[in-house]
């Protein structure tokens, strides 16, 4: 494999990944298999070294400014900044990357994060971004509402389970339970891939003869999902299962060569996505983390001027996962570069 980059399709406007605009199919898949031809690109299933992309919630509603969790990092435009330099790492590396797996954060209402979820005694929702510890649940100070208990299941208790959710985030050392603005709504122009990055993985899917690979997350009703590999919480009171652990793309991301991974928020998708990702490979066989590059100038934290900054968290996170093996590089650099690139490609 050689990590020699290619130039940048003409049609790639960094001024335009900010926006929200129809990506021009037809055009594109022509001009991709011409790219393919000039750069003598192979079908990526012919790849002697398999290279993944896990791309996590690059979708509007965290990327674009004005939706609902831009993030905007410290910068004010983190996510914008972040996926122009993606997107120039998607074409540049096109001859390398042999897949690209986007995850895609997906709600709806009715979710145990959404404000409509709970209410207090005078029938108040709680305000978005306020935290339900569980002093508040054991008080009686918020309650599932009324109005969602017969949406659950016919079997749930809702006050022990709203007790037992809280509780096990605590427990597992988890964020608390975070009341967000709807967001990611299924549906919705929020929940659609950013225009600019869906436009770089339609051309590489063309160019490379290889399918995009969607993984969907977060729509279960009773739980947190920040992490696409498993939801915050497992299990209900009485052992049943909320929502099982992505087991299936888990054993996709070990088996490539190279996993490189990017996205939106670092200190809360991401970050839990690489945080289950090291653990499972601490499990299986430690020295996979050595296979595993995060693109840290393609990632930002969630900062909420004047009400709260993740940057540190995610930091402290990141540098976790240097510690257990994974690299911290940047898209700007050829892969050539990167620290124990030669090792792990042999």
């Amino acid at each position: 494999m050689s990590g020699a980059r290619l130039p940048i399709p003409s049609h790639f406007k960094p001024e335009t990944v900010g926006q929200v605009w129809r990506v021009p199919y037809l055009d594109r898949s022509s001009e991709a298999q011409k790219w393919a031809q000039q750069y003598h690109l192979s079908p990526a299933s012919r790849d002697r070294t398999r290279v993944g992309l896990l791309l996590i919630d690059v979708q509007n509603t965290f990327c674009i400014p004005g939706f609902e969790l831009f993030v905007g990092g410290r910068s004010g435009n983190a996510a914008v900044e972040d996926n122009q330099r993606l997107c120039e790492f998607i074409y540049r590396h096109l001859n390398v990357i042999t897949e690209i797996i986007p995850t895609m954060d997906t709600h709806t209402a009715m979710q145990i994060f959404h404000p409509m979820f709970w209410v207090n005694d005078r029938g108040e929702h709680p305000p978005e971004w306020s935290v339900l510890e569980l002093v508040d649940i054991e008080r009686g100070t918020w309650r599932i509402s009324p109005e969602v208990v017969p949406y659950l299941p016919p079997d749930l208790d809702a006050a022990a389970y709203a007790r037992h959710y809280v509780g096990q985030l605590t427990q597992a050392g988890k964020y608390p339970l975070t009341i967000w603005p709807y967001h990611a709504m299924l549906g919705g122009i929020g929940h659609a891939l950013v225009s600019a990055v869906e436009e770089a993985c339609f051309f590489h899917s063309v160019a490379r003869c290889y399918p995009t690979r969607y993984e969907l997350k977060g729509d279960r009703t009773l739980t947190e999902n920040y992490s696409v590999l498993r939801p915050e919480v497992l299990d209900r009171p009485d052992g049943k299962p909320i929502a099982p652990r992505n087991t299936a793309l888990l054993d996709r991301l070990l088996a490539f060569d190279v996993l490189i991974v990017a996205g939106q928020a670092k200190s809360h998708c991401v970050a839990w996505t690489l945080a289950d990702l090291c653990e499972e490979i601490q499990q299986r066989n430690p020295d996979l983390a050595r296979n595993v590059y995060l693109l840290e100038d393609c990632t930002s934290a969630v900062v909420v001027p004047d009400v709260v900054d993740f940057t540190d968290l995610a930091n402290e996170a990141f540098d976790r996962f240097e510690k257990a093996g994974m690299h911290r590089v940047r898209s700007i650099d050829s892969m050539e570069t990167w620290d124990g690139i030669d090792a792990v490609l042999g």
